[in-house]
């Protein structure tokens, strides 16, 4: 299956469960104190021609969206486009402190060089893009569950009081549609999708050992909204360059926002 549905309830179930654990506040947050960490998909690449700094942070974005609407007492917004675990240890954790309630999270596709594997699927052959997808799915089975323990267990002893929610990525490709659609073919975008559901796995899985942590997947969010369906909310190769393979506004409001808010 695609969309893995075994994923979808364990989300539900951490959600639930995240209320119950020691040390974690009530989700809501809304009179809380709001941290958002994390690369491009949090800083809102793709969502706007106009950021508000030079790490591509958007109003679009869905932890701008998400303050807008629920006003907590206080909202710093630190994600950064390109941002590393080590990025995010070294320059955004200091916004943590005993009285954030609420994190938001995405990383893990910087880290296993997913940027790079993009740019060897648009100009490279078939082989030249699964052996860089094989590389990062390798880095994904291998480092990404070290990279992400020390992360979490960071945020966890800077922020022990907060519930930490962090995203996944959507898959690229609506494959039941790819006939006919243009751009990269079908053995790409089957290596792309089946890269992400792997990404999705490692981040899913490493969470689940945090308490007062929860995973939110966004995959069903984006279901009839991939690349290859009429109304996709992902960016495919476009100008600017850094906007491919990113959520555009819609994404964010209709995809990320609702994963955020539903594992709340």
């Amino acid at each position: 299956m695609r969309r893995p549905s075994l994923l979808a309830a364990a989300v539900s179930l951490a959600a639930a469960a995240a209320m119950t654990l020691g040390g974690a506040t009530s989700a809501t947050a809304s009179g809380g104190n709001f941290v958002a960490l994390g690369d491009s998909y949090s800083s809102g690449v793709g969502s706007t021609d106009n950021y508000l700094n030079s790490c591509d942070q958007s109003t679009n974005a869905y932890p701008y969206l998400y303050q807008q609407a629920n006003s907590p007492s206080s909202f710093s917004f630190k994600a950064c486009t390109g941002a590393t675990a080590a990025d995010i240890e070294s320059s955004q954790l200091s916004a943590l402190n005993s009285a954030t309630s609420l994190v938001s999270l995405t990383d893990g596709g910087n880290d296993v060089g997913f940027s790079s594997v993009m740019e060897s699927c648009v100009l490279g052959g078939d082989s030249t893009c699964t052996n860089a997808i094989s590389s990062a799915e390798s880095k994904a089975r291998s480092q990404l569950p070290g990279i992400l323990d020390t992360l979490y267990s960071d945020i966890r002893n800077d922020a022990p009081n907060a519930h930490v929610v962090v995203l996944g990525y959507p898959e690229f490709y609506d494959l039941s549609q790819s006939d006919g659609c243009v751009g990269l073919d079908n053995t790409k975008r089957t290596a792309l999708d089946r890269a992400a559901d792997l990404l999705d796995s490692v981040i899913s899985t490493e969470v689940a050992k945090y308490g007062g942590f929860t995973f939110a997947d966004v995959r069903g969010y984006f279901a009839g909204h991939e690349l290859c369906d009429d109304s996709a909310w992902l960016h495919a190769v476009t100008w600017p360059i850094s906007d491919s393979y990113h959520p555009t506004a819609d994404g964010q409001s209709g995809g990320y926002l609702p994963a955020f808010e539903a594992a709340l």
